[in-house]
């Protein structure tokens, strides 16, 4: 029994789930998935301004502030960074902290500046100077909140949301994000209140049903979760997050074809993260669409040429077409990023044995269960491959290793078999093949009931043959 096609995790830190989908970093005044909202300003005639329409046919003109006009000075700023020309916002920002050392928006300011950056200390210290000059800063106070909560200080940026609403009721951002700190912190019944009441102050936001969904998902309300995750993406149809959490449900339901179209779209509209290429490939083999996934695979490993993940799951993928060139290729390539990943050693050894390459893929396996002491598949392919040649008393100990591992796996249990038939310790044998037996008959049952999984699928018993060999 070979290892099952389909990939159910990445050799390292791809973990499904919509609990892992991080927060980008922030932009100022930018709604983005995930995103924690950046507050440019406190004062109302800051926040209120708007530039005058220019006609449809002319082009928008910029007016530079001049002299000591501080306020003037960081509105241009502020256009300019929600422009996104950063560049062009710093210095002007800078002169006007210098001109004016106790302006407690230029300091704000700077610190969104900085936190854009990535440089959150210095981004830190501005919005505490900005606090100190004046206490009531909302902004700068919701500001300090998102870079705590950032920062892993997600307590402390409850505190600064906190009193950000004591000062500022019903400001829309600063419960957002409240609501993020407080699902960070596991407290998901509070984050659903703050999550709630975000969306009510901007029912048009998706962010705040996107984020209620993960929270009734981490107490197992999977229903809830998904009619979230559904009214999100009635906002927003293009809303990636939405789509791949969506996805995830109905992979979790077992309702593969449905997943793969929520999956497309989540890559669709967000070709730039590896899981979402993961798990439509992943998908798509458990559909039995191997060409599907191999391309998908192929198009992740073009676009992330210098991470092994991407290069271990075009292997898995030639491997189910049975391209063994391509598969060794492609395992040989992600060993080359990462030497001593133990799924792609593993990968590697099976593919070499089955190339009749014996002694080079005992070598590989034996480095695989050397580094992965728990590795089923490595144990697994070693002890097969051992029986092959016929070493059975050694092929016994890693079996039974591999056994003690995944003790529900019928193949090692049928690998067993076959070493102890061979040694003629009969009763053993028999034992072990009344286990796989009924493993195996288990197994048969779910897959009538269509309850197949990622173990399963594509998993044929190859090694058993219909009629076991006579003791």
């Amino acid at each position: 029994m070979s290892r099952p096609l389909a990939p159910t995790a990445s050799p390292s830190n791809l973990q499904p789930g919509p609990q892992r989908i991080a927060p980008p970093r922030p932009r100022a005044t930018r709604t983005a998935t995930g995103c924690i909202l950046l507050a440019l300003f406190t004062s109302p005639s800051f926040s209120q301004s708007r530039p005058p329409r220019s006609p449809s046919n002319a082009q928008p003109r910029r007016t530079v502030a001049r002299g000591n006009d501080i306020p003037a000075r960081l509105r241009e700023a502020a256009a300019l960074l929600r422009s996104g020309k950063l560049d062009e916002a710093e210095p002007i920002v800078r002169r006007a902290v210098a001109d004016a050392p106790r302006d407690a928006d230029a300091h704000n300011l700077l610190g969104v500046i900085l936190d854009q950056r990535g440089t959150s200390r210095e981004a830190e210290r501005e919005y505490r100077v900005a606090l100190t000059l004046n206490p009531k800063s909302v902004a700068a106070r919701a500001n300090l909140g998102v870079l705590l909560a950032r920062t892993g200080r997600h307590l402390e940026a409850v505190a600064a949301f906190e009193t950000a609403l004591r000062e500022t009721p019903g400001h829309q951002p600063a419960t957002f994000n409240l609501g993020l700190a407080l699902y960070h912190l596991k407290r998901y019944e509070e984050a659903d209140a703050a999550l709630q009441t975000a969306s009510a102050l901007a029912p048009s936001a998706p962010e705040p049903l996107y984020y209620r969904g993960l929270a009734a998902a981490s107490r197992g309300r999977y229903e809830e979760a998904a009619a979230f995750w559904q009214g999100a993406l009635a906002l927003r149809p293009d809303f990636a997050e939405a789509n791949f959490a969506l996805a995830e449900e109905l992979k979790r339901q077992r309702r593969y074809e449905d997943a793969a179209g929520f999956y497309e779209r989540a890559l669709a509209h967000d070709p730039a993260k590896l899981v979402y290429y993961v798990r439509l490939g992943g998908t798509y083999m458990l559909l039995v669409r191997h060409e599907q996934a191999w391309e998908v695979f192929r198009r992740a490993a073009e676009r992330f040429p210098g991470v092994a993940e991407a290069h271990y799951f075009v292997g898995i993928a030639a491997r189910a077409r049975a391209d063994y060139d391509a598969a060794e290729a492609a395992f040989r390539k992600s060993l080359s990023l990462q030497p001593n990943n133990v799924d792609a050693l593993a990968q590697l050894g099976f593919i070499v044995g089955e190339r009749g390459r014996f002694a080079e893929a005992e070598d590989v396996l034996r480095r695989a269960t050397a580094l992965g002491d728990k590795h089923f598949y490595a144990h697994y392919d070693l002890g097969r491959l051992l029986v092959k040649t016929r070493r059975y008393e050694d092929a016994l100990v890693i079996l039974r290793r591999g056994a003690e591992i995944k003790p529900e796996n019928a193949g090692v249990h049928y690998q067993q078999f076959i070493a102890l038939s061979r040694l003629k310790r009969n009763a053993e044998a028999e034992r072990e093949l009344a286990i796989f037996k009924r493993l195996d008959e288990e197994r048969a049952r779910r897959r009538a009931a269509g309850q197949t999984d990622d173990e399963e699928i594509n998993n044929p018993p190859s090694d058993a043959p219909a009629t076991p060999p006579q003791i």
